[in-house]
């Protein structure tokens, strides 16, 4: 994998928290920019793909629907 470096302006007081949290962790700036920056994107994805359940849910027809116990009989056979 070949890492590209990007470069991120922040403010004075979010730069010196992010440098605080860094010395507080014993790891640098940017691994914990780039840990940050990970954990942003999967709460992101979190949001997308539970809007999309949402979505499906309130069109999904529950009266036809299977229980979790009649999908998992019917995988056993």
């Amino acid at each position: 994998m070949n890492n590209q470096r990007t470069l991120v302006t922040l403010e004075p007081p979010v730069r010196d928290l992010i440098k605080q949290m860094a010395k507080e962790k014993g790891i640098s700036i940017s691994s914990l920019c780039r840990d940050l920056i990970c954990e942003g994107l999967e709460i992101f994805e979190d949001r997308y793909f539970n809007r999309i359940v949402s979505e499906r849910e309130d069109k999904f027809n529950w009266e036809n629907g299977l229980t979790h116990e009649e999908v998992w009989d019917k995988k056993q056979k």
